[in-house]
């Protein structure tokens, strides 16, 4: 597992230049695990990213500028997707491209936004398409644990490893959220005569399977969009419905 910078504290001395010097640069962090190094969003060491950072602070954040940083911002952004790391060289030639559309950097950084943007919806849709193929390895195996079981497991785990190999996870090595629950509680028993009876159930019949996205976090879009399925069926609404109460305690 890596660790993807998302955002991180970077003090940077003022940079050495015509009109630069009262440029002082200030970001904050934040980590959380993701995929291996196959994945396109790739960890980003600080020694590595800040440089590429200062130049895109500079470009947006001082009042006079240093008449190279099209070219440097363009130099950089190209060194990245040469790299891999091809959402980062988008985000930058996009800057480069609203901050100095006239430069010959913006210029050549917009012939290259149209390879760029092509390669990042192949992977795009590449990441989606294993998504949903990893999410129906796990509903195909609860169907049949449930077939045999006459209930669903209270754990994914507990699919391996009969049903699967092992536990799926996302393209981008986030683990999916699986809740099972009892769709109905306590059932109504019927009687002959006398008062009406209930019972309650314990079995597991129902349950909830998601992918939060990249960013788990609810909402998004793209690869950071959710999906959810109840019962095997994939909701069109942005939240599960609430569990049926009250649940047995396991």
């Amino acid at each position: 597992m890596e660790e993807l910078v998302l955002f991180w504290l970077i003090w940077a001395d003022p940079p050495s230049g015509p009109g630069i010097e009262k440029c002082q640069l200030k970001c904050w962090a934040a980590h959380f695990k993701v995929a291996p190094a196959s994945a396109m969003v790739r960890a980003m060491p600080r020694r590595h990213f800040a440089p590429a950072l200062s130049l895109l602070l500079l470009a947006v954040g001082c009042s006079s500028e240093d008449p190279r940083l099209p070219t440097n911002l363009y130099e950089e952004a190209r060194k990245l997707n040469l790299e891999g790391r091809s959402l980062e060289a988008r985000a930058m030639m996009r800057q480069l491209t609203e901050r100095y559309p006239d430069s010959e950097a913006a210029q050549q950084a917009k012939r290259d936004l149209y390879l760029i943007e092509a390669f990042v919806n192949r992977d795009m849709a590449d990441r989606q398409k294993q998504l949903r193929a990893a999410m129906k390895r796990i509903t195909d195996a609860l169907i049949r644990f449930k077939a045999n079981k006459s209930e669903y497991p209270g754990s994914l785990s507990n699919l391996v490893p009969e049903y699967l190999d092992q536990v799926p996870e996302a393209p981008w090595g986030h683990p999916f959220f699986y809740r099972p629950y009892v769709t109905k509680p306590i059932e109504d028993v019927p009687v002959k005569r006398g008062p009406a009876k209930q019972k309650f159930n314990t079995k597991f019949d129902g349950y909830y399977l998601a992918c939060l996205g990249t960013d788990l976090q609810p909402g998004g879009e793209g690869l950071a969009a959710d999906i959810l399925i109840k019962d095997g069926m994939v909701l069109s609404e942005s939240a599960f419905p609430p569990l049926p109460q009250p649940q047995p305690i396991r």
